[in-house]
């Protein structure tokens, strides 16, 4: 089964390196996401995975969903 916290986890380290900051805030990933904060907040406590927010994430930072996922490589698509 997919882990949300390892999920977002990865989403957090892509929005650490493109910001250079050390800690990324949930209201970071809800917004580079394009969810409402109050919603992240439900997702989050309920472990739903947003797959269609991940899917066009992973489009626009030209990222591997298999890799966003299940931490399958490659990391990026070329």
């Amino acid at each position: 089964m997919i882990d949300f916290c390892e999920v977002m986890q990865r989403v957090k380290n892509i929005l650490s390196k493109q910001t250079n900051k050390q800690k990324v805030l949930d209201k970071e990933v809800a917004l580079a996401l394009k969810i409402d904060p109050k919603n992240y907040a439900v997702i989050k406590k309920r472990k739903k995975i947003p797959y269609e927010s991940l899917a066009f994430f992973a489009k626009q930072n030209k990222l591997n969903m298999n890799w966003l996922l299940f931490a399958q490589n490659p990391k990026y698509l070329t």
